[in-house]
Protein backbone atom coordinates (compact mmCIF):
# COMPACT_ATOMS: atom_id res chain seq x y z
CA UNK A 1 0.00 0.00 0.00
CA UNK A 2 2.87 2.38 0.73
CA UNK A 3 4.28 1.83 -2.78
CA UNK A 4 0.85 2.44 -4.29
CA UNK A 5 0.39 5.68 -2.36
CA UNK A 6 3.90 6.83 -3.35
CA UNK A 7 3.30 6.08 -7.06
CA UNK A 8 -0.01 7.93 -6.97
CA UNK A 9 1.54 10.92 -5.20
CA UNK A 10 4.31 11.21 -7.84
CA UNK A 11 1.95 10.81 -10.79
CA UNK A 12 1.70 14.50 -11.68
CA UNK A 13 5.50 14.88 -11.83
CA UNK A 14 6.15 11.66 -13.77
CA UNK A 15 6.58 11.36 -17.50
CA UNK A 16 5.26 8.33 -19.37
CA UNK A 17 8.56 6.49 -19.16
CA UNK A 18 8.55 6.89 -15.38
CA UNK A 19 4.90 5.79 -15.20
CA UNK A 20 5.83 2.57 -17.01
CA UNK A 21 9.19 2.40 -15.17
CA UNK A 22 11.20 2.37 -18.40
CA UNK A 23 14.37 4.05 -19.67
CA UNK A 24 13.89 6.70 -22.37
CA UNK A 25 15.48 4.43 -24.99
CA UNK A 26 13.09 1.52 -24.40
CA UNK A 27 12.18 -0.66 -27.37
CA UNK A 28 8.58 -1.22 -28.48
CA UNK A 29 8.75 -4.74 -26.98
CA UNK A 30 9.89 -3.28 -23.63
CA UNK A 31 7.06 -0.77 -23.73
CA UNK A 32 4.50 -3.50 -24.36
CA UNK A 33 5.85 -5.69 -21.53
CA UNK A 34 5.88 -2.74 -19.14
CA UNK A 35 2.31 -1.85 -20.06
CA UNK A 36 1.07 -5.37 -19.37
CA UNK A 37 3.02 -5.51 -16.11
CA UNK A 38 1.81 -2.11 -14.85
CA UNK A 39 -1.77 -2.51 -16.04
CA UNK A 40 -2.08 -5.83 -14.21
CA UNK A 41 -0.48 -4.43 -11.08
CA UNK A 42 -2.66 -1.31 -10.94
CA UNK A 43 -5.93 -2.43 -12.50
CA UNK A 44 -8.81 -0.82 -10.57
CA UNK A 45 -10.55 -4.20 -10.12
CA UNK A 46 -7.66 -5.29 -7.89
CA UNK A 47 -8.44 -2.44 -5.50
CA UNK A 48 -12.24 -2.57 -5.30
CA UNK A 49 -12.08 -3.57 -1.63
CA UNK A 50 -10.26 -0.37 -0.57
CA UNK A 51 -12.18 1.70 1.96
CA UNK A 52 -10.27 4.88 1.16
CA UNK A 53 -12.25 6.54 -1.67
CA UNK A 54 -9.44 9.01 -2.38
CA UNK A 55 -6.90 6.21 -2.84
CA UNK A 56 -9.35 4.36 -5.12
CA UNK A 57 -9.64 7.48 -7.27
CA UNK A 58 -5.86 7.78 -7.37
CA UNK A 59 -5.54 4.14 -8.47
CA UNK A 60 -8.04 4.81 -11.26
CA UNK A 61 -6.01 7.84 -12.31
CA UNK A 62 -2.77 5.81 -12.22
CA UNK A 63 -4.33 3.11 -14.38
CA UNK A 64 -5.55 5.72 -16.87
CA UNK A 65 -2.06 7.22 -17.00
CA UNK A 66 -0.50 3.78 -17.60
CA UNK A 67 -2.89 3.27 -20.52
CA UNK A 68 -2.22 6.79 -21.81
CA UNK A 69 1.55 6.19 -21.59
CA UNK A 70 1.25 3.00 -23.61
CA UNK A 71 -0.96 4.68 -26.20
CA UNK A 72 1.62 7.43 -26.78
CA UNK A 73 4.85 5.43 -26.47
CA UNK A 74 3.82 2.57 -28.75
CA UNK A 75 3.38 4.98 -31.68
CA UNK A 76 6.81 5.92 -33.09
CA UNK A 77 5.74 9.38 -34.26
CA UNK A 78 4.04 10.29 -31.00
CA UNK A 79 6.92 8.85 -28.97
CA UNK A 80 9.51 10.94 -30.86
CA UNK A 81 7.47 14.10 -30.34
CA UNK A 82 6.85 13.25 -26.69
CA UNK A 83 10.54 12.56 -25.99
CA UNK A 84 11.44 15.90 -27.60
CA UNK A 85 8.83 17.62 -25.42
CA UNK A 86 9.85 16.05 -22.09
CA UNK A 87 13.56 16.55 -22.67
CA UNK A 88 13.03 20.19 -23.57
CA UNK A 89 12.87 23.27 -21.35
CA UNK A 90 9.09 23.06 -20.85
CA UNK A 91 9.13 19.55 -19.39
CA UNK A 92 6.62 20.26 -16.62
CA UNK A 93 3.99 21.47 -19.09
CA UNK A 94 4.60 18.62 -21.55
CA UNK A 95 4.42 15.57 -19.26
CA UNK A 96 1.05 14.62 -20.72
CA UNK A 97 0.53 14.13 -24.42
CA UNK A 98 -2.93 15.50 -25.14
CA UNK A 99 -5.11 15.08 -28.18
CA UNK A 100 -5.12 18.84 -28.64
CA UNK A 101 -1.33 18.93 -28.85
CA UNK A 102 -1.48 16.05 -31.31
CA UNK A 103 -4.14 17.86 -33.35
CA UNK A 104 -2.08 21.06 -33.25
CA UNK A 105 1.03 19.30 -34.47
CA UNK A 106 -0.89 17.56 -37.27
CA UNK A 107 -2.55 20.82 -38.30
CA UNK A 108 0.78 22.67 -38.29
CA UNK A 109 2.42 19.95 -40.38
CA UNK A 110 -0.50 19.91 -42.81
CA UNK A 111 -0.47 23.70 -43.11
CA UNK A 112 3.28 23.75 -43.69
CA UNK A 113 3.01 21.05 -46.34
CA UNK A 114 0.09 22.79 -48.05
CA UNK A 115 1.98 26.06 -47.97
CA UNK A 116 5.01 24.46 -49.54
CA UNK A 117 3.10 22.62 -52.25
CA UNK A 118 0.02 24.81 -52.56
CA UNK A 119 -3.61 24.56 -51.54
CA UNK A 120 -5.37 24.97 -54.88
CA UNK A 121 -5.00 22.76 -57.96
CA UNK A 122 -4.61 25.75 -60.30
CA UNK A 123 -2.06 27.36 -58.00
CA UNK A 124 -0.01 24.15 -57.94
CA UNK A 125 -0.31 23.79 -61.70
CA UNK A 126 0.94 27.32 -62.44
CA UNK A 127 3.68 27.01 -59.82
CA UNK A 128 4.93 23.79 -61.39
CA UNK A 129 4.90 25.38 -64.84
CA UNK A 130 6.76 28.39 -63.47
CA UNK A 131 9.43 26.21 -61.86
CA UNK A 132 9.80 24.19 -65.08
CA UNK A 133 10.20 27.44 -67.06
CA UNK A 134 12.72 28.76 -64.54
CA UNK A 135 14.81 25.60 -64.78
CA UNK A 136 14.68 25.78 -68.59
CA UNK A 137 15.82 29.43 -68.51
CA UNK A 138 12.54 30.85 -69.82
CA UNK A 139 12.36 33.69 -67.30
CA UNK A 140 9.50 35.68 -68.87
CA UNK A 141 7.30 32.59 -69.04
CA UNK A 142 8.34 31.62 -65.50
CA UNK A 143 7.34 35.07 -64.26
CA UNK A 144 3.92 34.83 -65.96
CA UNK A 145 3.19 31.40 -64.51
CA UNK A 146 4.40 32.32 -61.03
CA UNK A 147 2.27 35.48 -61.09
CA UNK A 148 -0.73 33.30 -61.90
CA UNK A 149 0.18 30.93 -59.06
CA UNK A 150 0.36 33.88 -56.66
CA UNK A 151 -3.00 35.08 -57.99
CA UNK A 152 -4.55 31.77 -56.91
CA UNK A 153 -2.66 31.64 -53.61
CA UNK A 154 -1.79 35.15 -52.52
CA UNK A 155 -0.71 34.08 -49.02
CA UNK A 156 1.72 31.35 -50.11
CA UNK A 157 5.20 32.47 -49.06
CA UNK A 158 7.01 29.95 -51.25
CA UNK A 159 5.20 31.13 -54.38
CA UNK A 160 5.99 34.77 -53.60
CA UNK A 161 9.62 33.93 -52.88
CA UNK A 162 10.06 32.17 -56.24
CA UNK A 163 8.29 35.01 -58.08
CA UNK A 164 10.61 37.57 -56.46
CA UNK A 165 13.61 35.43 -57.40
CA UNK A 166 12.51 35.30 -61.06
CA UNK A 167 11.73 39.02 -61.15
CA UNK A 168 15.18 39.81 -59.73
CA UNK A 169 16.81 37.64 -62.40
CA UNK A 170 14.75 39.34 -65.12
CA UNK A 171 15.66 42.77 -63.76
CA UNK A 172 19.36 41.89 -63.60
CA UNK A 173 19.20 40.49 -67.13
CA UNK A 174 17.53 43.60 -68.54
CA UNK A 175 20.06 45.88 -66.79
CA UNK A 176 22.94 43.93 -68.27
CA UNK A 177 21.43 44.36 -71.74
CA UNK A 178 20.81 48.07 -71.16
CA UNK A 179 17.04 47.70 -71.23
CA UNK A 180 16.41 49.07 -67.74
CA UNK A 181 13.75 51.50 -68.91
CA UNK A 182 12.09 49.35 -71.52
CA UNK A 183 8.36 48.86 -71.00
CA UNK A 184 7.43 45.24 -70.63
Amino acid sequence: MAELAARCAQLDQSDYFEVLQLPKDATPADIKKAFYRESRAFHPDRFYQLENKELKDQVNELYKRVTEAYYVLRDDTKRRRYVADVTGPERAQKLRFTETSEAESKAAAKKEQAEQIGTTPKGREFFKRGIDDLEAGRLASAERNLKMAVTYESSNALYKEKLAEVQKKLNDESKSKGEAFKIK
